[in-house]
C-alpha cells in the first residue's frame, strides 16, 4: 500500500537516495511496503485448506495448494510487479493514478474510459483499506485462543481496542513509531522463515510444490472446487500492489532487494513449512501458521503477529491518506482537510475525515463478521479488481506510451491478465458471502467521484453564463471614475483564469475599490507528481495593474499558494505577504429543476461541497489576510 506517512521523505524515495542510504531505504520498505503481504501467511494457507475441505485431504491436494500459493507469488508479485510494472514510473512515482497520468501524457487528453478506470482503482483501493485492518488484526488476536482457549469470547473486544488505538494515534503522525516498523518486520520475516524451515523436514516431499505441474493438476482434478480454492489462494498476494504504489517513497532498487533477499524467501519457507506440517500432521490444518511454533514460543509469536498486523494496518491507512490526497489533487474529490504531522517530512499527512470513515468501517466489519475466517469471504475482491485495472492500464501504456506492438503487449500482459481475471472470477464466488461489501464500498466511492466531476463541470458552465472576460473588465475599470485606489496587492483565486473572478467583481461592485496590484491566480494540477520550481508559475501581464498568474503543482505536492507566489519576486512580481489580501469566493447553490443535474445528484453534489475543506487551509493562506465574498449560483 502506498504509505506517505510512514515512508522516508517522498522526494528522497523517488530519487532512490545515495549509496549510503540504500540499507535505510531497504529497511524502511520492509516495514511499510511489505506489511500487508507479509501477514498473509497468517490466513492464506488456512483458508485455502478450508476451502478445499480440510478433512480427508489427499497429499496431492496439499501439494497442489502449496504449489498454487508459491506460483501465485511468483507470477503476480515477482514477474508482474517486480520485473515489469515497476518499470512504469512517473518521475519515480507509482500506483494506479500514476499510470493514469502516464497514459494521459501519452494520449495528450483524459478520455472518459481512462478516468473511469482511475476512479475504479481508487475506489477499490479504499475498499481494501477498510477490510485489511479488520482481517489482519482479527487473524493475529485469534492466535491467543491457542494459548488460552477461554480467550475466544474476548477476541472481538480486544481487536476493537487495538483498532481504536490504531486510528486514534493517526493524528499524532507516525514519525516515531515508523522507526520501529522496519526492525519489527525484519524480526517477523526471519521468524516466519525459521519456523517454516524447521518444519520443511517434517515431509521433504513438500519441495515438489515448486513444480507447477502440481498446481495445474490440482486445478484440473478438482474442477469447480479448485475454482473456490483459488479465491482463498489469492489471499497470499493481497498487498502485492504495494510494491508499485510505494515506489516513489523508497525507489525501485530497495523494493526489489527487500523482496528478493528477505520477503520472498521468508514467505516461501513459511508456506512450505505449513504444507509439510499438514502433510505430517493433518489435524493441524485448522491453523497451520501458529501451530508451527513450539508451545513455549506460541505466546511470543501471537504478540509478534499482532505487532506485524498493526504495522500492516498502519501502512494501508497511510496509503489511503496518500491515495485520497492524489484523488483530490487530480480533481476526483472535493477538497479534504490535510494536516501535516511532521515539520521535516512533507509526506507525513493526516486526513481527519478519511481517518474517521476508515475507523467506522473497520470496526463495523469486525462486529459484523466476528472472525477472520468469515471476513475472508469479503477479502480479495477489491485487491483483485485493483490488480486487473493495473494490468489493463499497463497494457495501454505499453502500446500508447512505450510504442510496443499489440502482439508483444498481448504476449507479455495477456497471460498475467488471464490469471488475474481467473482470480477475480474465483473471488466473485464470495460475493453473496460478504464479497458484496468491498464492491458496495467501491460503488459508493465511484458514485461520489462521478458526481463531483459532473457537478464541478456543470458549476463551471453555469458560472460562465453571465461572466465577463478579464480583458473586458480591465478596460471597464480603466475608464471608471467611481473606483477608489488603495495600496497593496489583491490576490483573486479562480478556477477559470479566462474570466473575471466573482470575488473581484463583487469587490468592485460593492466596495468600489481597486488595489495597486491585482493578481488573477489560477491553480492547475499537472500529470506529474512533482513540478520544478522553475516551471511553477506562468506570468502573463494584462496591464500595469492586472497580472494573470497560472500556478502548476504536481499531484503529490502541497498547494501552497503564498510560497509559490513568492517565487515570482525573481520575475518582477512585487509580493509582500504583509501587504497582500487574498479574496476568496464562497459559493452557495440554488436549485433549478429546469437545468443541470438530476435532483438526487444535485443534492449529493451540494452535500459534498458543504463538506469540502476550507480553501484558506487547503491553499495554505494566512488566515488574517483572507477576505471571503459570497455568491449564490443557480445550478
Amino acid at each position: 500500500m502506498s504509505d506517505e506517512a510512514s515512508a522516508p521523505a517522498s522526494r528522497e524515495g523517488s530519487g532512490h537516495g545515495g549509496p549510503g542510504k540504500l540499507p535505510v531505504l531497504v529497511l524502511g520498505c520492509i516495514g511499510v511496503v511489505y506489511g500487508d503481504i507479509g501477514t498473509s501467511p497468517l490466513y492464506a494457507m488456512r483458508e485455502s485448506l478450508r476451502a478445499a475441505g480440510k478433512d480427508g485431504l489427499l497429499r496431492e491436494d496439499i501439494l497442489g495448494i502449496v504449489s498454487l500459493l508459491l506460483w501465485t507469488l511468483i507470477l503476480i508479485v515477482s514477474i508482474k510487479y517486480v520485473l515489469l510494472v515497476m518499470r512504469a514510473d512517473n518521475q519515480g512515482e507509482g500506483g494506479t493514478l500514476s499510470l493514469v497520468a502516464l497514459i494521459q501524457q501519452a494520449l495528450h487528453r483524459r478520455p472518459a474510459w481512462l478516468l473511469g478506470l482511475g476512479m475504479a482503482g481508487v475506489a477499490l483501493f479504499f475498499g481494501d483499506a477498510v477490510i485489511t485492518p479488520a482481517m489482519s488484526v482479527l487473524s493475529a488476536v485469534e492466535g491467543m485462543v491457542l494459548v488460552a482457549p477461554g480467550f475466544e469470547q474476548f477476541v472481538v473486544p480486544a481487536t476493537l481496542i487495538i483498532i481504536i488505538g490504531l486510528f486514534f494515534v493517526q493524528r499524532h503522525g507516525t514519525a516515531a513509531v515508523s522507526i520501529l516498523f522496519g526492525p519489527i518486520m525484519v524480526v517477523w520475516f526471519v521468524t516466519m522463515a525459521v519456523f517454516g524451515l524447521s518444519h520443511v523436514g517434517d515431509d521433504l516431499s513438500i519441495l515438489a510444490a515448486f513444480n507447477p505441474i502440481h498446481a495445474v493438476s490440482f486445478l484440473v482434478s478438482n474442477g469447480y472446487a479448485s475454482f473456490i480454492v483459488m479465491g482463498s489462494v489469492f489471499l497470499a498476494v493481497t498487498g502485492g500492489e504495494a510494491l508499485y504504489a510505494d515506489m516513489g517513497h523508497f525507489g525501485r532498487l530497495p523494493i526489489r532487494l527487500a523482496w528478493g533477499v528477505l520477503v520472498f524467501p521468508a514467505l516461501t519457507l513459511s508456506y512450505l513449512g505449513q504444507g509439510a506440517l499438514v502433510l505430517s500432521h493433518p489435524e493441524k490444518a485448522s491453523n497451520p501458521f501458529f501451530l508451527m511454533a513450539p508451545d513455549w514460543a506460541l505466546l511470543p509469536l501471537v504478540i509478534l503477529a499482532t505487532c506485524a498486523t498493526v504495522i500492516a494496518s498502519q501502512a494501508v491507512i497511510s496509503g489511503a491518506f496518500s491515495m485520497m490526497k492524489q484523488a483530490v489533487r487530480m480533481g476526483l474529490l472535493p477538497r479534504l482537510e490535510i494536516l501535516h504531522t511532521s515539520e521535516s517530512q512533507v509526506g507525513q499527512i493526516y486526513l481527519p475525515k478519511v481517518n474517521a470513515i476508515l475507523a467506522i468501517g473497520v470496526m463495523g466489519l469486525v462486529l459484523a463478521f466476528g472472525s477472520s475466517a468469515d471476513l475472508a469471504s469479503a477479502y480479495g475482491i477489491a485487491v483483485t479488481g485493483d490488480m486487473v485495472i493495473t494490468s489493463i492500464l499497463a497494457a495501454v501504456l505499453l502500446v500508447k506510451g512505450w510504442k510496443w506492438s499489440r502482439l508483444l503487449t498481448g504476449l507479455v500482459i495477456g497471460p498475467l491478465l488471464l490469471v488475474e481475471l481467473i482470480f477475480l472470477a474465483a473471488n466473485g464466488t464470495k460475493l453473496l458471502d460478504g464479497g458484496y461489501i468491498p464492491v458496495l464500498m467501491a460503488s459508493v466511492m465511484c458514485l461520489l467521484m462521478w458526481t463531483w466531476l459532473r457537478g464541478s463541470a456543470h458549476v463551471q458552465t453555469q458560472s460562465r453564463r453571465h461572466s465577463v472576460t478579464i480583458e473586458a473588465l480591465t478596460q471597464m475599470v480603466g475608464t471608471s471614475k467611481r473606483l477608489q485606489d488603495v495600496s497593496g496587492t489583491a490576490v483573486f483565486l479562480t478556477a477559470d483564469p479566462e474570466v473575471a473572478p466573482a470575488a473581484l467583481m463583487h469587490n468592485i461592485k460593492h466596495n468600489q475599490v481597486l488595489h495597486a496590484q491585482n493578481l488573477i491566480v489560477g491553480v492547475t494540477v499537472a500529470t506529474v507528481p512533482y513540478v520544478p520550481e522553475a516551471e511553477r508559475l506562468v506570468i502573463t501581464p494584462i496591464n500595469d495593474r492586472f497580472t494573470r498568474i497560472d500556478l502548476v503543482f504536481g499531484y503529490m505536492e502541497e498547494t501552497n499558494i503564498p510560497k509559490a507566489l513568492a517565487l515570482g519576486r525573481r520575475r518582477g512580481i512585487k509580493f509582500d505577504i504583509m501587504s497582500t489580501s487574498f479574496f476568496l469566493n464562497r459559493r452557495s447553490f440554488k436549485s433549478d429543476p429546469r437545468r443541470g443535474l438530476p435532483a438526487w445528484q444535485e443534492k449529493l453534489f451540494i452535500a459534498l461541497t458543504r463538506n469540502a475543506a476550507d480553501a484558506t487551509s487547503f491553499y495554505r493562506l494566512p488566515t488574517n489576510r483572507v477576505i471571503e465574498l459570497g455568491q449564490q449560483l443557480v445550478i
